[in-house]
């Protein structure tokens, strides 16, 4: 087999290949041997038609066959030839294959050359404190009381500040026809006034409206809204007042913690509320250290990263997004999103995350930071435990998608981190 490589640039490579023709004669044969056992050709009995008829009648489909079975391999045993390991499917192209003849083709592929990470010790991180105030603590305990709260119907007046309002809800977006708005209408919408997640000004324009009333108005979200994606968009509502309610909160004592079933005393809720935040605060710095290690890996890659690791980090965070609306019970087809500029939102945080994972790939190839098959088993067997499922199910349903593979080299990458940090010189408290 020849093969001729040529750079495009530091991380886009194209290859020429010639399979010898008789390679190419010898699978043809094989192939056109498969084909007359399972065809069926007029004036022969089953399996008796001569090989040349068989090629003859089936040409196309048996050169087809030939080039989606020697192309893969060849391209794998040139890559391997290099060293090199492609980080997506090659493009083929030019591809010419006759019975008799060299089969030809090229393939362009991205590829992460080797480079140098740097000297591990000059990673200097900061842990940010994981102290949790009294003030958390108290936020935490009415938290509890809010959960613990009972709802009383409320008549004879209009909605106030902190009431429970039960309505049924349309919701439409700027540009949609009627009938668009119309598809959406949500019964039965439970809206505390007061909570973070009800959109700005929205509490507003049900102040002093009572059961049975009906309003239709629309919210401006602020071009500095803090959900990104919906930053500047207009949405009408239309709400009909179906009743009122109003929260009533336990008294926060004794009695409200031993309510709780695990406590005798509100000193001992106390004492776990502030143990539980202070897991969180520990949880929250290591991810921000991580974050910063992060962010400064990504300044160690010499190249521009390869485009198609990038375009499928960008993909993974619109799903990702898209998931989130649709957990919001928002279509993301009618969200009113321009995708095509969130798109390019993503780009340079996709960059920065692509850009770290290369140097941690190469550490692990550097410093031989192997994941076994113990350590996959056990992954599987977390993930397993977290879903509710069998671990040999998730096992097959990983298989059969390729999966294993993005397992190992997420574990790859996390034994690269652990060992980055072991390393790193990390200030701030413990």
């Amino acid at each position: 087999m020849k093969t001729e490589f040529a750079d495009v640039n530091e991380t886009r490579k194209n290859v020429r290949v010639e399979i010898p023709s008789d390679v190419v004669s010898a699978e043809i044969d094989r192939v056109a041997l498969a084909y007359s056992r399972k065809v069926r050709v007029p004036g022969f009995r089953p399996g008796k038609a001569p090989a040349r008829v068989i090629k003859q009648r089936y040409k196309d489909q048996i050169l087809h066959d030939v080039a989606q079975d020697l192309i893969p391999r060849a391209v794998d045993d040139a890559l391997r030839e290099r060293g090199m390991e492609a980080v997506d499917t090659p493009d083929i192209r030019d591809v010419s294959v006759e019975d008799g003849r060299p089969l030809t083709f090229t393939a362009s592929f991205d590829t992460v050359p080797p480079f140098e990470p740097g000297d591990y010790s000059t990673l200097a991180l900061r842990r940010p404190s994981s102290r949790v105030d009294e003030d958390a603590v108290d936020q935490a305990l009415q938290r509890l009381r809010d959960r613990a709260a009972r709802f009383e119907p409320v008549e004879g007046r209009g909605v106030e500040a902190g009431d429970i309002v039960v309505v049924d809800l349309e919701r439409g977006f700027s540009g949609e026809s009627p009938e668009e708005q119309d598809a959406r209408p949500r019964n039965d919408v439970t809206i505390e006034l007061g909570a973070k997640a009800n959109p700005p000004g929205f509490d507003d324009q049900l102040l002093g409206l009572e059961a049975g009333a009906t309003k239709t108005f629309t919210i401006h979200h602020p071009s500095d809204y803090a959900i990104a994606e919906l930053a500047g968009t207009d949405v009408a509502y239309t709400v009909k007042v179906k009743g009122l309610k109003r929260r009533i909160r336990p008294e926060l004592d004794d009695e409200f913690a031993k309510d709780l079933g695990e406590f005798d005393t509100l000193a001992a809720l106390r004492a776990r509320v502030r143990e539980d935040l202070e897991h969180q605060a520990r949880h929250k710095a290591e991810g921000e250290v991580r974050a910063d290690l992060m962010k400064q890996l990504s300044l160690r890659v010499p190249f521009e990263v390869p485009p198609s690791l990038l375009e499928r980090e960008i993909d993974r965070r619109i799903e990702d997004f898209a998931h989130r609306l649709i957990e919001q019970n928002i279509d993301p087809r009618q969200a009113g999103v321009d995708w095509t500029a969130f798109r390019e939102s993503q780009r340079d945080a996709a960059r920065e995350a692509v850009a770290g994972a290369i140097v941690l790939d190469e550490v692990a190839r550097r410093e031989q930071l192997d994941v076994t098959e113990e350590d996959i088993e056990r992954e599987i067997g977390r993930y397993a435990e977290r879903s509710g499922r069998a671990p040999a199910a998730v096992r097959a349903g990983l298989e059969k998608e390729g999966g294993v593979s993005r397992v190992a080299a997420g574990l790859r990458r996390e034994k690269s981190i652990d060992f980055l940090l072991a390393r790193a010189t990390i200030a701030g408290e413990l």
